[in-house]
């Protein structure tokens, strides 16, 4: 027997007990407290209370998310394997890595959509900026300051400030930190002039007062801050984009484990105490079906691609 029909044959005789037989592993490809991370502990619960199996969080940061990715990609395909996937490691990263170690469409099974949220732009309050207009007054006159941060190399947060860049004519310093977290504290603390991010994972340093909130990269204002305009109408025409958070299993996984999982996850998404908790951070919850995502990539690929032919971005 080929070694390919022997781990079909494996995953085959697994298939029957699942989800009884261990814990399920579900990987986050960011550090602890961003988005992703966010959405993976509130959807680990639910899952772990559905299907009667521990659901473990299993943080695997770096590469804009290509680490973990590559890890899930080589995973057993038995449903013991989960991956919060976004438009990072399943767009983007598509044409912004010359290497990728996984082929974001071959590897993996799409499981749900599971939200759209908005990407912000956050300035350290202490920078004497109080729109995207005196933001890029500062930046054409002063070198210095022409640095942003981003969640990680080849993540949405890189490629906004890549777009930025080109929108407003001015040449641009990437700094790639592991994760959101570290990034927002040095932008806070004015090591680093700005930066995009996901509104879930600013909150806390907004409602603190240790950032600014100077728009939002959507095509029109949002519920959770109504009074911020959107960069378009702070005078950046051609700027909008959204992120987004869904989850896959390796590809192979059996389509009733598949169809399994999307069901309970749908379910969770409907549930209150979720919808206050992702809904209350920015995100727009939908609960898209595995074919509603893998339309969503096919579409996101290539648009994407694109944008980062045009803008340059590139990561060796």
């Amino acid at each position: 027997m080929s070694a390919a029909l022997a781990a079909a044959g494996s995953v085959a005789a697994q298939t029957p007990d699942w989800p009884q037989a261990k814990p399920i592993t579900y990987i986050v490809p960011f550090t602890a407290g961003g988005s992703t991370d966010v959405v993976g502990r509130v959807i680990a619960e639910k899952l772990q209370a559905a299907l009667k199996q521990t659901v473990v969080v299993d943080n695997k940061p770096g590469q804009g998310g290509s680490i973990g990715a590559s890890f899930v990609a080589k995973a057993a395909p038995d449903g013991y394997t989960l991956f919060g996937g976004t438009i990072s490691t399943h767009a983007i990263n598509a044409s912004l890595y010359k290497h990728l170690n996984y082929d974001p469409v071959k590897d993996f099974e799409p499981v749900a959509l599971v939200a759209t949220l908005p990407n912000v732009l956050l300035v350290d309050p202490n920078l004497g900026v109080n729109s995207v207009a005196e933001l890029v007054a500062l930046l054409k006159k002063d070198e210095k300051r022409r640095t942003f941060a981003s969640s990680g190399a080849g993540t949405s947060t890189h490629l906004a400030g890549e777009l930025f860049a080109d929108l407003i004519g001015v040449p641009l310093t990437h700094i790639p930190y592991k994760g959101t977290p570290p990034a927002m504290v040095d932008v806070s603390a004015g090591q680093v002039t700005f930066m995009f991010d996901q509104m879930t994972a600013a909150l806390p340093l907004l409602q603190s007062g240790k950032l600014k909130l100077l728009a939002v990269t959507t095509g029109k204002r949002i519920a959770l801050s109504p009074n911020t305009p959107t960069m378009i109408e702070s005078g950046v025409p051609g700027f909008e984009m959204s992120s987004w958070q869904a989850i896959y299993a390796p590809k192979g996984t059996p389509k009733a484990i598949v169809q399994r999982l999307h069901a309970e996850i749908a379910k969770a998404l409907k549930m209150p105490d979720v919808q206050s908790k992702l809904g209350g951070l920015g995100m727009d919850l939908v609960g898209g079906t595995p074919e509603e995502l893998a339309a969503l990539m096919a579409k996101e690929i290539p648009r994407w691609g694109a944008l980062v032919k045009k803008s340059g971005a590139t990561v060796n």
